[in-house]
């Protein structure tokens, strides 16, 4: 039997009275739980934990970790996701004490540093982004749409405006309508046109004075830049809205562009997808967001200011949203953005978003005879190609694709998304990726199109687990699942 499918759940391991150690007894008088919490608040059993030993403890989870994949030990050619290699020197600099054991609740005064730091974060960030005001608070790229919407409502709202509504083009990532509809918005959606960009028409004929903001991603969803955006801000404008630029594809135009100038009044960053920094597992992350003057009465308190030549957390802004996080944010993730932009420079930073275009037009080249890439012959920083043609005439899916693709030690890309592209396979090399594994990757490719269909149904082959019944799996979880024995 395969060792891969013999690990046991810790619970099925446990074994009472095993212990990784054991602490003396406490040589305190210590009043018992019932003195101490009241009544409703105490179980009547302890929770039944799993007893194991420290060497058996550390060993599962050696194993288990042994069965990821992960940026450090595969290529993640993950579409709008920018799985790019997080710099090992930035965990070692943000590890240094001065940094890590700093308390959330220190004062202003016994932290300057730490304040300076952010203070310089602030301005780069607004410098990059061609706009005025900047707030690190928010946790994540979606949480910094969402904070940017709130501050939009809270700017409209000021003015005695009614508006009630958010467009949004079709090839949007799915968090722009969700952080609409939770921002209080309407969410419209406009169409795109056959060059995989916004429909100016639709746009023209869903934009009225009960608009508040146009939400436009880039390089958008199919790696394609809006050569139109000039356009687009003027028309919007032109209604008195505001126009947002969800900035989740800013590795592709760093330094060669801002967002503010062309036209854009406020955008969120994504921190581990353009400046790197650990990805998944819903955290940790940062989605600073950076505004115009006008909108920098309502961002959420605190702000970094410096007065003279001291740093103090500004909280005396009374039209301000308000926290939108704990603290000041997720501070661990910010530093490693700072010290990612610190690390490159300027120039550094252009040569990103080159390296992320070349490569990507590289693999591009690579598979655009053997897939059907409705949006080529060129790209930004990625490509969605499609499996239709195979789905047509062969039944094979890019789900098949997707799953035979880690059987050559590579994640899957992207598929089904964008929504505008059917049976799509979104793919992102980024710029930290080699010519070599882009070779490697693209052979990988070419390969699948030309096997048997059934083969490609029952991929992946050679992982401890091959095709699950995903529709049931997500119904009906079997989370005790052993392996029958051979």
């Amino acid at each position: 039997m395969d060792k891969r499918q013999s690990t046991e759940l810790l619970f099925e391991m446990s074994h009472s009275g095993r212990r990784t150690h054991r602490l003396p007894a406490c040589d305190v008088p210590m009043p018992g739980a019932s003195k101490l919490l009241p009544a409703n608040a105490l179980a009547a059993e302890p929770p039944p934990l799993p007893e194991v030993g420290e060497i058996d403890l550390i060993r599962h989870f050696v194993n288990l970790s042994g069965r990821n994949m992960s940026i450090d030990t595969n290529f993640y050619p993950l579409g709008s996701c920018t799985m790019k290699y997080n710099p090992k020197r930035h965990e070692r600099l943000s590890s240094l004490p001065g940094l890590a054991d700093l308390h959330p609740l220190q004062s202003d005064e016994s932290c300057q540093g730490m304040l300076e730091l952010l203070w310089q974060t602030q301005n780069i960030l607004a410098e990059i982004a061609g706009l005025e005001e900047v707030s690190l608070q928010p946790a994540a790229g979606a949480h910094g749409e969402l904070t940017s919407l709130l501050v939009a409502s809270a700017y409209f709202r000021d003015r005695k405006e009614q508006r009630t509504r958010v467009l949004i083009p079709d090839s949007a990532h799915g968090t722009n309508p969700a952080s609409a509809a939770i921002a209080g918005f309407e969410a419209v959606s406009i169409k795109s046109n056959a060059r995989g960009l916004v429909d100016l028409e639709d746009l023209r004929g869903k934009l009225d004075e009960r608009a508040a903001v146009f939400m436009i991603t880039n390089p958008n969803t199919l790696g394609l830049f809006d050569d139109q955006i000039a356009v687009i801000t003027e028309i919007v404008h032109g209604q008195g809205a505001l126009v947002y630029l969800d900035g989740a594809n800013m590795n592709a135009i760093l330094g060669i562009t801002r967002p503010g100038d062309f036209g854009v009044d406020m955008m969120h960053y994504n921190v581990h997808k353009t400046f790197t920094g650990p990805h998944g597992a819903g955290g940790p992350g940062a989605g600073p967001i950076a505004v115009r003057s006008q909108l920098a009465p309502y961002l959420p308190v605190p702000v970094v200011v410096k007065e003279n030549d001291a740093y103090r957390l500004d909280y005396d802004r009374p039209k301000t949203i308000g926290r939108v996080r704990s603290f000041f944010g997720n501070i661990g993730i910010l530093l490693r953005g700072y010290l990612y932009i610190r690390t490159l420079g300027p120039r550094g930073l252009r040569e990103v978003s080159e390296n992320a275009v070349l490569n990507a037009n590289y693999l591009l080249a690579l598979v655009k005879d053997a897939y059907d890439v409705p949006y080529g012959p060129r790209c930004m920083h990625e490509f969605v190609a499609s499996a239709r043609n195979l789905r047509r005439e062969r039944k094979i899916s890019a789900m098949d694709i997707g799953k035979r693709l880690l059987d050559f030690s590579y994640h899957a890309p992207t598929v089904y998304f964008p929504l505008v592209v059917p049976e799509a396979i979104m793919i992102e090399p980024s710029e930290t990726e080699s010519k070599e594994t882009l070779d490697g990757f693209a052979d990988a490719l070419l390969r699948i199109r030309e096997e048997d269909a059934d083969f490609l149904h029952n991929a992946p082959h050679t992982l401890g687990i091959s095709r699950p019944d995903e529709v049931k799996a997500a119904k009906e979880p079997l989370l005790r699942w052993r392996p029958q024995q051979a």
